[in-house]
Parts: C-alpha cells; structure tokens; sequence
C-alpha cells in the first residue's frame, strides 16, 4: 500500500476518531495495554532481532539501548498508556469564550490535527507512546520508523491496532509505514492535504531534512545540546550532583546535559570534584586547557565538541569568567532545548532565566526534568524547541488546534 492511500486511510479514520466519546478512546487505551503485556514474548522476539541486526551493523551503545525492549520497558508502555487513559481528554476543551456586545456567543474550542506523522528513530517505544497520544487527542497516526527497529515496530503496530479495532475504533488510526527505503519518508513529506502536521524525533539529520523538505507543516523537536552553569555563587555539593545527574541518570535521551560551563571563581573547588566524579561514572570529558588543568585524564575539546549532542558516556566543559561569558556560550551553541544554572544568587539566577533563549531553563535542578510526564502533564510526543504552536514538552493539548464556534439568534452583520 502506497503512503498517499495510507494517509487516505488514516483521514477516514481521523474523521471518525474526532467525534469518539472519552470513554471510547479511554477504553481503547486500556485494551492496547493489555495487549501489549499479554503478547509480550511475541514482541521481545521481534525486538531481538533488531537488536542482533543493530549489533552487526556497529550501531552503538545508545542507539542499542534505545532500540532494546524488555517484559519490563513494555509493562511500562503500558502503564504509560493506561496513565494517558486518566489524563483529562482535550478535545473540546474551551480556550476561551465570551458574548460579544452583539450578543453573539464566542466559543474557541479544541479540536484534533486530524491525521499526525511521526518521523523517528531507533525507539520502539515511541510507536505505542505515539500511537496512544495521537489516539487520545482525536488523531490519526501514520507512524515512520527506523528500518534497525522494523520488527520491533511492526510487531506492536500489529498488537495496537487489534486492540484498537476490538474496542470499537478503526484500525487505521494507527499505520505503520514502511521503513525499507527513504521513498517512504519523501511521500509523507509531500502528503499536504492529506496529512496535517509532521513531527520528526531523532538526530539533527533528520531533523533538519524534514523541516527543510517538508511541504506539510512540521513541529520540530529539536536537538537537546544542554547545558549545566555551575555559578561563582552555587553551592558545590548541590553543583556536584546536579551536574551529575544530568549527564549521567540516561545518556541516550534529549534532555542529558552534554556540556559543562564551571565560573572561574570556583573552578579550583569543583573541577577537581566533579572530574573525579566523572572519571568513576566513566564519563569522558572534553574540556578547554583550563579544565584539562585539573585532570590528565580530560580530553582536548574542539569547537565541534560543543555543538555535539553526543548521548554517550562524552561531555564537553569550560571554565567561564562570568554568568555572560555563560550565556554567550550557550547561545553560539545551544540548541533551544534545556539550559541550567546552579547558584544561590537569587539575581544571577533571575538574569539566567531572562536571558537564556531555550524551551526550559532550570534553576538549581537537573536538565533531566525537561519531560511531559515529570511536568506533571503526562503524555507527551516529544519536545519542541520551535516557538511557533507549541515549545518545550509536547503533551495531549499540544497536539491539538482550535476553532470558533459562534452561536447568534439570526444575526446579520450590517
């Protein structure tokens, strides 16, 4: 089947999906859960394969670890999905509304996207979070994923929409196109006017290919290249283990902090800390002669180190001389997702926050949080770091648009 009659597919379903009472699609989310445990073993067999495939192809250990599914990761897709099943539903939801002097009554309300493609890699659980999300918020997904986790993907795709047709809704609100050649991606790009919005979740390459290259409108979620400010006025054990936990709590996700920028006032007191600390977790660091100073053991980092998003056991730091210095830094190389600062000046913290451009901006607290579910919000389909619709964590509203509704008594305007 082609892309263009999948996205036909997916439009019907769409139509059908908008007008699904909550306990319906609730229903459903609970019967892909289930689903998903109780054939569990058929989908870890799927998975090992991928994974044997990914380990022949040099893949590496990040993308491995991102590719690897276990009875216990899919129990927690699954607790995932039931969690998204109690979130309040979205569609309809009043914005904002008033009676005009007119007496016309304005509603703007919410309304689903209709048809959602999901361009990703090497994630297999992005198929069932992605799958849920788009059918909790009214829409239809064409999912895209990478050919090193198509049996992955194709074995859960075949568990949802079972479940989904079972519990009343049509099957093709969840497809799964095919990932053996790029002529896939390239007719989803060009899909407009069947497919409403892309969403593309990955590296930068394929970031960057879709927002350029897409005529149907894209929400980019960006690159994370994070950073961790250690001020002149933090305090050093909070540093310590704020930075550390960024780095080193998941290395494979967007939010992991890949670059380090410690003020000179306190480089003598923590650098020789939070390197010692590194060299235990095995965390290389590539740092500026001033870093490499206090350890032999840090690598000589280059302008490229700090424009990398490595999500490897890899962080790159400088010494700054002040919190501008910082933000100056972060600015060249940042990419918009999350930047922390650690300090105890409450007016350092406060010029931080103002002048950090970035979806999230942490005070004291690891870049780690930056996620829908430890937001308190749930669900979400990724992070945007574009200011158009939606930044910063993408959760059941964001995927979601709005119209008016506007009910008068035979109004004519004059």
């Amino acid at each position: 089947m082609s892309v263009i009659e999948q996205a036909r597919r997916a439009r019907e379903a769409a139509a059908e999906l908008a007008t699904a009472p909550r306990k319906v699609k609730d229903a459903a989310l609970h019967a892909m859960a289930d689903a998903l445990v109780a054939r569990t073993e058929e989908i870890v067999a799927a998975n090992a394969g991928d994974i044997e495939a990914g380990r022949t192809a040099g893949l590496s250990t990040a993308i491995i670890d991102r590719l690897t599914l276990t009875g216990a990761r899919i129990a927690g897709i699954a607790e995932a999905l039931r969690e998204m099943a109690a979130l309040p539903d979205p569609v309809g939801e009043v914005v904002r509304g008033s009676t005009l002097p007119n007496g016309l009554e304005l509603r703007q309300i919410r309304v689903p996207f209709g048809v959602v493609g999901i361009i990703y890699e090497a994630r297999p659980n992005v198929t069932a979070d992605a799958a849920g999300i788009c059918l909790k918020s009214g829409n239809a997904a064409l999912l895209r994923g990478s050919s090193s986790a198509a049996n992955s993907n194709a074995a859960i795709v075949a568990v949802l929409r079972a479940a989904v047709a079972d519990a009343g809704l049509p099957a093709d609100a969840i497809q799964l196109l095919d990932s053996s050649s790029r002529d896939s991606v390239k007719e989803l790009m060009r899909a407009r006017g069947l497919v409403d919005v892309l969403i593309p979740r990955g590296g930068a390459s394929l970031i960057r290919t879709v927002v350029e290259e897409s005529t149907v409108p894209v929400i980019e979620t960006g690159v994370g290249n994070c950073h961790v400010y250690v001020d002149a006025a933090a305090d050093l054990d909070k540093a310590l283990a704020v930075v550390l936990n960024a780095k080193t709590q998941r290395l494979s996700t967007c939010n992991t902090a890949e670059s380090l920028l410690v003020h000179e006032a306190v480089a003598d007191a923590f650098l020789p800390r939070v390197l010692a600390a590194f060299a235990q977790a095995g965390v290389t660091v590539h740092g500026t002669p001033e870093v490499a100073a206090y350890s032999p053991d840090v690598v000589a980092a280059t302008d490229e180190d700090f424009g990398t998003e490595y999500l490897s056991a890899d962080i790159s730091a400088a010494v700054v001389p002040s919190l501008s210095a910082a933000v100056a830094h972060i600015r060249s190389y940042g990419t918009g997702h999350t930047e922390a600062i650690v300090t105890d000046s409450t007016t350092a913290a406060r010029e931080f926050v103002a002048r950090v451009d970035a979806a999230a901006v942490m005070v004291n607290a690891s870049t780690r949080f930056t996620d829908g579910g430890e937001f308190g919000f749930g669900a979400e389909i990724g992070i945007s770091t574009q200011k158009l619709h939606a930044r910063g964590p993408m959760g059941l509203p964001e995927l979601t648009s709005t119209k008016y509704v506007v009910t008068g008594d035979g109004h004519v305007r004059t």
